[in-house]
């Protein structure tokens, strides 16, 4: 059996419900073999979205995942993102070069703007180029799709929406989300309307929502039903983190056994984190600055 799909927003292209994170499987303590085999068996497995950013890893994340699905023409067979960290026209163009050598292909199907976290961001695109830059790049044909991520706050999204027709927002989507800062309530519904194909990440609050398989404090919902209560918003995919072997098979399991919850489940577990959500402690992704990546850091002058 293999992962169900869905439509990307309006994109008119399909990927499967689960998207392969870019940043888990290489991290320093994987070898590249090992980090080779899991793309590799993820793409087998019914894997067709693939998620990756410029910097990821320092380029670690792009060049090895560019490595294995150039391996048995799997790049044909999957629908490749990664995320453009610049925020003007010079920055966003080697970005992108680098982008294309590391993962060995001509194009992008899709390119996000990654880490839009900071009130000026929005701002900082359009006035410094960036934005402009990836038209270009759509318009030559080595892009797809535009889209763009953060995982800060309500408003900073509902700011960016009006810059452009983007294809896609990724976001954080989990119970938590509900209660605090939320795109559940604040941006999906907006997406819905345009037609924007929603990305949903941090099902676990980062990992902070997962201690042993429970969320600390309350010990009322598991890894597994927090990922399922995620699939179940109205997300085109999310995004999960995938380190080894054994996380690779509870993707497999729980995407390809995928059944929604009702709306009586998600509004019970939504009531029973009610009392550790509503203050931020389990999604320290919004909350604090210690999950912006030192790159986006660096642009705003705060030490990386």
């Amino acid at each position: 059996m293999s992962l169900p799909t869905r439509p990307l927003g309006s994109t008119g292209a399909n990927v499967s419900l689960l998207c392969f994170g870019g940043w888990h499987f290489a991290q320093p303590e994987l070898d590249d073999a090992a980090a080779i085999r899991l793309v590799q068996r993820a793409a087998d497995s019914g894997f067709t979205f693939f998620d990756n950013a410029w910097d990821y890893h320092e380029g670690r994340s792009e060049e090895l995942m560019g490595r294995a699905l150039a391996e048995g023409g799997r790049r044909q067979n999957v629908f490749l993102m990664t995320k453009n960290c610049s925020r003007d026209a010079a920055g966003t163009r080697q970005h992108l070069e680098d982008s294309l050598r590391r993962l060995k292909t001509d194009y992008l199907d899709l390119w996000q703007f990654h880490e839009i976290n900071y009130d000026n961001d929005p701002d900082w695109i359009v006035e410094r180029g960036a934005l402009a830059e990836a038209i270009k790049a759509q318009q030559e044909g080595k892009v797809r799709f535009l889209g763009f991520t953060g995982h800060k706050a309500p408003h900073i999204f509902l700011k960016m929406l009006p810059l452009y027709p983007w294809a896609t927002v990724q976001l954080p989507v989990n119970v938590c989300d509900y209660w605090y800062r939320s795109s559940l309530n604040e941006v999906m519904p907006k997406l819905a309307e345009k037609g924007i194909g929603a990305i949903g990440m941090k099902s676990l609050g980062g990992g902070n929502l997962a201690n042993g398989g429970v969320i600390p404090a309350s010990g009322v919902c598991s890894a597994e039903d927090a990922i399922r209560y995620a699939l179940s918003t109205p997300v085109s995919s999310l995004v999960v983190g995938i380190d080894s072997e054994k996380y690779l098979d509870q993707a497999l399991q729980i995407g390809t056994g995928f059944t929604p919850m009702s709306a009586a489940e998600m509004t019970a577990l939504q009531d029973k984190v009610k009392d550790v959500a509503g203050d931020g402690r389990l999604e320290p992704s919004k909350s604090t600055q210690n999950y912006d990546g030192p790159y986006h850091r660096k642009q705003h002058g705060f030490a990386a």
